[in-house]
C-alpha cells in the first residue's frame, strides 16, 4: 500500500520561504497525482496545489498563485511545494496525497475531470500522508 511522507515544514518569518517534500518507498511517484492540501485550525481542508499523472499540468488555488511551486523530481522520487512569500495565512497543516494515473486517466476518459483543478479535491486522493506544519508568524 502506498504511503506518503510530507517533510520540510517549520516556522517562517512572514515573507519567507519554505520547500516541502514528499516522498514514497515501494512506489514511483511518476506515476501518481500528486496534491497539496491544507487544513488551518477551525477550516476546512483546502486543496493547495495539485501536478497531474498523464498530463504536464498543474494547479494552484488563487491565493498562493505566484508565490507556491509544484515540481516532480523522478529521480529522487520526489514532489516538491516551493512557497515563497510565505503569508501569515499560509499557517496550516500540509498534506501530501497520492492518486494512481490509472484513476486519474479513468476519470478524464469518463467526464469526471476536465482538469487537473477538478481532480484537486479531497475525494480524489486515497493516500494521504501525516502532514506537517507550516507556521508564518513573526
Amino acid at each position: 500500500q502506498l504511503q506518503v511522507v510530507e517533510s520540510g515544514g517549520g516556522l517562517v518569518q512572514p515573507g519567507g520561504s519554505l520547500r516541502l517534500s514528499c516522498s514514497a518507498s515501494g512506489f514511483t511517484l511518476q506515476n501518481y497525482a500528486i496534491g497539496w492540501f491544507r487544513q488551518a485550525p477551525g477550516k476546512e481542508r483546502e486543496g493547495v496545489s495539485c501536478i497531474s499523472s498523464v498530463a504536464p499540468s498543474t494547479y494552484y488555488v488563487d491565493s498562493v498563485k505566484g508565490r507556491f511551486t509544484v515540481s516532480r523530481d523522478n529521480a529522487k522520487n520526489t514532489v516538491y511545494l516551493q512557497m515563497n512569500d510565505l503569508k501569515p495565512e499560509d499557517t496550516a497543516l500540509y498534506y501530501c496525497a497520492a492518486a494512481p494515473e490509472t484513476y486519474e486517466a479513468r476519470q478524464r476518459s469518463v467526464g469526471e475531470i476536465t482538469s487537473i483543478q477538478a481532480m484537486c479535491v479531497s475525494r480524489h486522493f486515497g493516500a494521504w500522508g501525516q502532514g506537517t506544519q507550516v507556521t508564518v508568524s513573526s
